[in-house]
């Protein structure tokens, strides 16, 4: 996939809005898992920018790139852009959605079956 291959076209507003809405869900759903005691995983939100550690110590980082209205995601796996194709996030070479994405990099990388859902919003 091409990185303009199907992208939707968005305002800085909608993309802002859009990408706090996915920051949230995450912390919302480690929030959960916490409460749950399913696992804990330590996150760090710094601006558009939010560094995930899980128990073992290693890293995801979700980071928003507002001049390309892109979402990037780094874990073990390897470092993914994903841009809104509606009405999902997909990633720019493969086509992957972000949220399939970053669940299985988060099992992955905690050894326990994990899924965050996308937002209804975003």
């Amino acid at each position: 996939m091409s990185d303009a291959a199907g992208a939707t076209s968005m305002t800085d507003t909608e993309y802002d809005r859009s990408t706090r809405e996915i920051l949230s869900a995450i912390e919302r759903a480690l929030d959960k898992w916490l409460q749950d005691d399913v696992v804990d995983i330590d996150s760090q939100r710094s601006g558009g920018m939010l560094e995930l550690t899980t128990p073992s110590g290693s890293k995801l980082v979700i980071n928003t790139q507002p001049p390309l209205h892109e979402l990037w995601l780094a874990a073990r796996s390897g470092g993914r852009h994903f841009r809104f194709v509606r009405p999902d996030w997909v990633d720019t070479r493969d086509g992957a959605e972000f949220f399939k994405t970053l669940s299985r990099d988060l099992s992955a990388q905690t050894g326990l079956s994990l899924t965050i859902d996308r937002p209804k919003a975003a």
